[in-house]
């Protein structure tokens, strides 16, 4: 099964050109992570982990799920955390449904969860802030990413982390209320995207 139609096109559009060499060099941790698990034909745990998991670390763990069953690399399993636990912004979950993700609110409350659909078939990813080491996530043989400068700085030490690689991200909540909420969110997005799709584009499957 393809990826939804509006998903497939926004992928269209990534230019992996635009990034420069010193971000691959950044990013090449992770693709190194990827392709010894692809070799080992072991399955692939990438825990995505910022302040309050409620913007980047969630935007990269979607993409993340969503273009390794785009490049058909299986046994990849995508999750996210935070030092805290907040709540998924809904601003977040409104930029990837403009992307063309299927999202449905399961449950709300101060901390709401997300079914997050990219094609139809697959099962959905579950989108809720929590702590990096909740019993939702891994407790061992997965790369953490580290996808905010404070997280990173605050998290020398992952525990259970194979590998521990600072990826980070500019906050897009410094637009929060602000007229270019929308277009800053989507920027952060395909940003976040387009460099997971370089990440993906290099591993040899």
């Amino acid at each position: 099964m393809s990826l939804f139609k509006n998903i497939e096109t926004t992928i269209s559009t990534f230019n992996v050109e635009n990034i420069s060499q010193e971000r691959k060099e950044t990013l090449q941790p992770l693709i190194d992570f990827i392709q010894a698990k692809v070799n080992a034909k072991q399955d692939i745990r990438i825990n995505f982990i910022c302040t309050h998991n409620s913007r980047r670390s969630h935007l990269s763990q979607v993409w993340a799920q969503t273009l390794a069953y785009h490049f058909n690399i299986e046994k990849v399993f995508c999750y996210s955390g935070g030092t805290e636990a907040t709540a998924l912004f809904p601003v977040v979950a409104e930029t990837l449904k403009n992307t063309g993700f299927e999202i449905e609110t399961l449950s709300e409350n101060k901390n709401p969860v997300y079914s997050i659909k990219y094609t139809n078939n697959a099962h959905p990813i579950i989108g809720f802030s929590k702590k990096l080491d909740a019993a939702f996530n891994p407790t061992s043989e997965f790369a953490a990413i580290m996808t905010c400068s404070q997280a990173d700085g605050g998290c020398p030490f992952i525990a259970g982390a194979e590998k521990r690689i600072p990826i980070t991200f500019e906050d897009p909540k410094t637009f929060d209320g602000t007229p270019q909420q929308a277009e800053k969110y989507n920027e952060r997005s395909i940003q976040i995207a387009t460099e997971l799709y370089y990440v993906y584009s290099q591993i040899n499957a």
